[in-house]
């Protein structure tokens, strides 16, 4: 049996280039946009994108108590609580030392995943995040920093942010472009309310025009491939692959705008690269079982889990819909997807 880690990672790379190459774009938006009111509408454009594709699959396990709570607690975690944290941090903080802090959003969703959303974290998944975090600060790291109440503000903004991307992998009865509809609506609208708050002017339309056009591909796009690959591949791979956003971004500003190569990025984009080795060529296998579940979610019918049939779709074709799954009992190499969220004890596994 194979595992399809191809696609949900090429998904998740996606999600991160289309997020990185929005920053050159929020620079120049900047000059005609307050911050908030920037990511306000960014927000609101990923709710305009989605919205024609946030009806259909999922309509009957919607409807759980369990799902609806996830997604509430997404939306209040990563669209209210973070936002605002940060919002402080930074007037507490030089943006710098905001910047150099961020980066601990990749290490919190991998120790939220393990300690309470029974996601196998091994040593050489430990080694890769590391990695992440050491490359993304060599990327971002200031002249100097500092910490104090600014740090611990941010610090709780990227748990808040973790805290949002453990509970967005596990949601399965509405589809990642469900999801992001809603994020997106309550976390733009929440920004541009603490930019009114703040004293932000109110937006020029050409620029809130180009804003929420960049929204629909940077955040609405970014957040389905993100969220569809996070389902995959669990919260703390996927984080470490979006992670990469950064560099995409600064490869852009090398290719795009010319700037000149420094070490320190090229460093950092070494180490980002062997953190993603890492990860990729982890391989964690034991026997386990599998209650019966219905639920909504991108498959295929190769893994040995989706035994289900479309007369006329090839088995290794991605689709999604709502489906059901008897009880199971195998071995085979996997990850902390939406089927294999049980617990490791006594050392077991590969």
């Amino acid at each position: 049996m194979t595992l399809p880690i191809a696609a949900p990672a090429l998904w998740c790379l996606l999600a991160a280039a289309l997020f990185g190459a929005s920053t050159p774009v929020a620079r120049a938006l900047l000059d005609e946009l307050g911050p908030l009111t920037l990511a306000g509408l960014f927000y609101l454009g990923a709710a305009l994108g989605t919205a024609p594709f946030a009806r259909g699959a999922g309509e009957t396990v919607a409807r759980r108590r369990a799902d609806r709570l996830r997604l509430l607690g997404a939306v209040l975690a990563g669209g209210v609580v973070g936002p605002v944290l940060v919002m402080l941090g930074l007037r507490a903080a030089p943006a710098a030392s905001v910047a150099l802090w961020l980066n601990l959003e990749a290490p919190a969703t991998a120790l939220l995943g393990w300690a309470f959303f029974h996601e196998q974290v091994d040593r050489r998944t430990w080694a890769a995040a590391a990695l992440v975090w050491v490359a993304s600060v060599g990327l971002a790291a200031p002249d100097g920093f500092s910490g104090g109440l600014g740090a611990l503000l941010v610090l709780g903004g990227c748990l808040a942010w973790g805290l949002d991307n453990n509970l967005t992998a596990v949601i399965d009865g509405f589809t990642p472009a469900q999801t992001t509809f809603v994020k997106g609506l309550v976390a733009g609208l929440v920004n541009l309310g603490l930019a009114a708050a703040m004293g932000e002017a109110a937006p020029p339309l050409r620029a809130a025009a180009v804003a929420l056009v960049v929204g629909i591909f940077a955040y609405g796009a970014s957040i389905v491939l993100y969220v569809a690959g996070a389902q995959q591949l669990g919260a703390t791979r996927a984080q470490m692959i979006f992670a990469t956003a950064p560099f995409w971004g600064v490869g852009l500003a090398w290719l795009g705008l010319g700037e000149a190569a420094e070490p320190a990025q090229l460093g950092a984009a070494l180490g980002m690269v062997l953190a993603l080795g890492l990860l990729f060529t982890e391989r964690h296998s034991h026997l386990h079982e599998h209650e019966a579940e219905r639920h909504t979610h991108w498959h295929r019918h190769d893994d040995g889990h989706h035994a289900h049939s479309h007369p006329g779709m090839p088995r290794w074709g991605w689709h999604i819909h709502e489906h059901d799954h008897e009880p199971l009992r195998h071995t085979h190499p996997h990850r902390p997807d939406l089927h294999h969220r049980h617990r490791h004890e006594g050392g077991e596994g590969d």
